[in-house]
C-alpha cells in the first residue's frame, strides 16, 4: 500500500516542531494536497492546530500507549486517500518512555510505519558543529530512515547559505530550507502547554503568515519527494475488527472550550461499536441531549471555565440527576474536576460544580502528575472488570480530594528505572458513574470502550 508520508522530527523539545508542522500543514493545503495529519506521543493540543489548519481530525501515534502492530494500523486506516501523511514528532527524536528507552519515541513510531524522517534543527548560534550534530543524530540509530534537515531560528540568508552548505557537505543529508525567527506568530502557552486553537486570536491570519514563510524558504517539492520515496506499507499489517452492537446507545460527549481533550481514534472506535455520539456543551447547553444513555466527559480547561459551569446551573442538575438514576457516565481529568463539589482556582476562587464525586478539586502550584501510567482495575466498573489493566496518561496541576482508599477502582502504576515502582489510588466509582485522573487510549485495550458501550446498551433498553 503506497502513502506517502513525513515525520517532522525534532532534535529536542522546544526547538519549534509544531511551529514547523503547522507551517508546512498550511502550505500544502494551500497547494491542494488532501493532508492527513498526525502527532506522536499523547498530547492533546498540538493536534488542535494541525485539525484547524487541514480542516482534517488529527491523530494520535502513541507507541507506548498502544502495542506496536496497532500504530500501522491506525495509521493505514486513518491515512488512506489522502495525498500525504504528515507526521509531527514529540520531544527529541529518539526521546521515549521514561527517558532512556525509544518506546513511544519518534523514531520509534517512524520505524513502525516505515516512513521518511526530515529533522528540525535549531540553527541558533550554530556553524560547523551543525555537521556534528546532525552526524550524531543520524548515526545513533540507522534504522532511521532519515532523509532530510530543515533549520529553524535562522537570522539571515547568509546564516543559512552557510550552515546549508556545512551540513549538506560533511553529512551528506538534504537541507530542505530554513524558517527565521518570527515573533509575530508566536502563541501563548498555559499550565498544560499550549492555548487551544480555539483561543488564540488572529489564528488564520497568523497559520497565514506561517504558510507564506514556508513557501519562500522551505523546499515543498522536495519534502513531497521525499515522502513519495516511503516504502510501500506491508499489506499483512494486523487489522482489528470489532463486533457492532445490534442496539446503538446515545452517548453525550462534553466537546467546548472546557472540554475539548479526547483521541479522536478513541470516539470512533466508541462508533465503531454502535455507539452514536453526540456532542453538547456543559459552557452553553442547557440540558443534556434527548435520549441520552450514556456520558463521556474528557479533560480540558474547566478550571479556565469554572465561573461559567458553575452558571450553568440547569445542565448540572440534570447530569446530577442522571448519574444519580444510573446513566452510565465516564469522565477524565477535566472532567473528574467538573463533577466533584467544586473546583477552587490559582487564584484562591472555589466555584461549585456537578456534586456527584463527594470531594474537592483545587488547583496546585506544581505538576501533581506527569507520564506514562498503567492502570490495573481492582473492582468492576462500567469499562472494566477486576483485573483487568489498560495504559494511560497522566498530566495535571489539580488535586481532587476524595477518599480514595474506599472509593477508588483503579490501582495506578509508575514505573521507575532502577527503582521500585510508585503506585497510587484513582478512578472515582459511584453506581455507573467512573471518573479518574488517568487518560485512557481504548485502542490500548479495546474491552473497556465494548464494556462501556454495553452497559450504555443495557441502561437504554432497562428504561
Amino acid at each position: 500500500m503506497s502513502i506517502p508520508r513525513i515525520v517532522i522530527a525534532g532534535t529536542n523539545s522546544g526547538c519549534g516542531k509544531t511551529t514547523v508542522t503547522t507551517g508546512v500543514l498550511a502550505a500544502l493545503i494551500k497547494r491542494g494536497y488532501k493532508v492527513q495529519p498526525f502527532k506522536v506521543g499523547p498530547d492533546y493540543i498540538d493536534p488542535m492546530f494541525h485539525t484547524f489548519v487541514t480542516g482534517c481530525d488529527s491523530r494520535n501515534l502513541d507507541s507506548w500507549m498502544l502495542r506496536e502492530e496497532i500504530i500501522p494500523y491506525l495509521f493505514k486506516k486513518n491515512a488512506i486517500g489522502k495525498d500525504i501523511a504528515v507526521i509531527e514528532g514529540v520531544m527529541g527524536i529518539f526521546d521515549g518512555y521514561r527517558g532512556y528507552s525509544q518506546d513511544g519515541s519518534t523514531a520509534h513510531v517512524s520505524k513502525l510505519i516505515q516512513s521518511p524522517v526530515v529533522l528540525l534543527v535549531n540553527g541558533e548560534g550554530l556553524s560547523l558543529s551543525a555537521a556534528a550534530l546532525v552526524n550524531g543524530f543520524r548515526d545513533f540509530d540507522r534504522e532511521v530512515r532519515l532523509k532530510g534537515i530543515i533549520i529553524n531560528n535562522i537570522k539571515s540568508e547568509a546564516h543559512y547559505g552557510l550552515l546549508k552548505e556545512i551540513i549538506e557537505e560533511k553529512t551528506g543529508l538534504r537541507v530542505l530550507g530554513y524558517l527565521p525567527k518570527m515573533p509575530d506568530i508566536t502563541i501563548s502557552s498555559r499550565h498544560l502547554g499550549l492555548l487551544q486553537s480555539s483561543e488564540v486570536a488572529n489564528l488564520r491570519e497568523k497559520i497565514s503568515l506561517l504558510a507564506d514563510q514556508v513557501e519562500k524558504t522551505i523546499d515543498l517539492e522536495l519534502l513531497v519527494k521525499i515522502a513519495r520515496e516511503a516504502e510501500m506499507l506491508q499489506d499483512d499489517f494486523i487489522g482489528f475488527n470489532v463486533a457492532r452492537r445490534n442496539v446503538s446507545p446515545k452517548i453525550a460527549v462534553a466537546r467546548d472550550k472546557a472540554f475539548s481533550f479526547y483521541y479522536k481514534d478513541n470516539l470512533e472506535l466508541l462508533e465503531l461499536l454502535g455507539a452514536e455520539l453526540v456532542n453538547f456543551s456543559p459552557l452553553e447547553d442547557e440540558k443534556l441531549p434527548g435520549g441520552t444513555d450514556g456520558l463521556y466527559i474528557g479533560g480540558g480547561y474547566p478550571e479556565v471555565w469554572a465561573r461559567e459551569l458553575q452558571n450553568n446551573v440547569d445542565i448540572k442538575n440534570q447530569i446530577r440527576g442522571q448519574i444519580e438514576n444510573g446513566l452510565p457516565a465516564y469522565a477524565e481529568c477535566g472532567g473528574l474536576m467538573y463533577l466533584s463539589q467544586s473546583i477552587k482556582t490559582g487564584e484562591g476562587e472555589s466555584y461549585e460544580m456537578v456534586g456527584v464525586v463527594p470531594g474537592k478539586s483545587e488547583m496546585t502550584a506544581s505538576l501533581q502528575r506527569f507520564g506514562y501510567v498503567e492502570v490495573e482495575v481492582t473492582s468492576d466498573n462500567i469499562l472494566a472488570k477486576k483485573g483487568y489493566r489498560i495504559r494511560a496518561h497522566e498530566f495535571h496541576y489539580s488535586n481532587t480530594v476524595v477518599d480514595w482508599n474506599t472509593m477508588s477502582t483503579y490501582k495506578v502504576i509508575k514505573k521507575k528505572r532502577g527503582k521500585e515502582d510508585v503506585t497510587w489510588q484513582c478512578g472515582f466509582k459511584v453506581g455507573n458513574l467512573l471518573a479518574g485522573y488517568p487518560h485512557l487510549h481504548f485502542w490500548s485495550n479495546t474491552g473497556f470502550a465494548e464494556r462501556f458501550v454495553n452497559q450504555c446498551i443495557q441502561h437504554k433498553v432497562g428504561k
